[in-house]
Formats: C-alpha cells, structure tokens, sequence
C-alpha cells in the first residue's frame, strides 16, 4: 500500500498557511462534530494532485487525545490495483459550532477545510478548501441520489466553483474491499 503523503507534499506546500475560506463563501454554523466523525464517500472532486487517479475514496473521522480530529483519506488505484492511504489531523479555527476547521497531513502545514453546505441529518456534506481549487461532495453512502447531487452542484456553482471540472469518484461494486 502506497501512502498519499509523496503526493500530498506538493499540495501542502500550496497550502501552507492557507486555512482561509473561499471569499464569498460562508461555513455552516450549528456544526456538530459527533454527528459529523465516521467515514464519508467521496462522491465528486476537484482535481488535485494528492488524490489523481484514485477512485473509491473515503475519509474516516475519529476524535484525537488533543481535542482534534483524526482524518484517514483513502483511495484506490483501480489501474494500478492499489490502495494509497493518509493520516492526518485537524483542529477548529474559530468556534466548535462552526464547520471551519484547519487540516494537515504533513508535519506543521495546515489546509483550510470548509463545510459549506451540510444535510439536516449529516448524510451528505460540501466542502472546500482554502480557495476554489478545491471542492468535494461527500456522502454517508457510496451512492448519491441525482437530484440531491445536483442540488450541491448548483450550489457549488452559485458559488462561483468550476462545478464542470468536477470529477466524478467511482465507489461502489468496483471498490475491492479492503
């Protein structure tokens, strides 16, 4: 298994000190943290460098010892057959009830990780990095019903994202276990 810490370096070194949030844009507020840990389907991506050619992603989030939160992204290689895997951490920014949270995979560098748009009942989430490079549609299940997927892809685009770059993340059947 190949970790995502090789391709994460270039990425990370982008973002150092990059833990803003896209300008016109607006976390949610009332963000609960219990509800928001487990693990989350990558449904659509922007491309970036430290996720290329991986399918079949998912980030789990777990609590740390230090009040932070503990991120495993994972992704497979469906041409090369091989799982990439990476630990990182994250910690809120301002107020715990606000889903705005700083996140790094490499030592004391930090990216901006946004939840801009989340379900009533945590299902599914939209977030953004520090800037418009980069955008996920996470879901609780492998699969997203269409309409709900446009809905955030509409949203996104209201936002100015480049919504007709996003990639879509191939999950399910074809996804060996692990």
């Amino acid at each position: 298994m190949k970790t995502l810490i090789g391709r994460s370096l270039v990425s990370v070194a982008l973002l150092t000190g990059c833990t803003g949030i896209p300008e016109g844009t607006q976390p949610v507020t009332g963000f609960e943290l219990d509800r928001y840990l487990g693990q989350w389907y990558e449904i659509a991506r922007l491309d970036h460098s430290f996720e290329r050619g991986l399918d079949c992603v998912t980030a789990d989030y777990s609590l740390r010892d230090d009040d932070g939160v503990r991120v495993i992204n994972r992704g497979y290689n469906l041409e090369e057959q091989e799982w990439d895997e990476a630990e990182g951490r994250a910690y809120f920014i301002d107020d715990e009830n606000v889903g705005r949270l700083k996140v790094s995979f490499f030592g004391p560098f930090y990216g901006g990780y946004n939840v801009l748009k989340l379900d009533d009942d945590y299902q599914w989430a939209l977030v953004a990095g520090p800037n418009r490079d980069y955008l996920w549609i996470l879901s609780r299940s492998p699969e997203m019903d269409s309409a709900t997927e446009s809905r955030l892809r509409q949203r996104a685009a209201e936002l100015d994202f480049p919504v007709d770059e996003l990639i879509d993340v191939t999950q399910g059947d074809e996804c060996p276990s692990s």
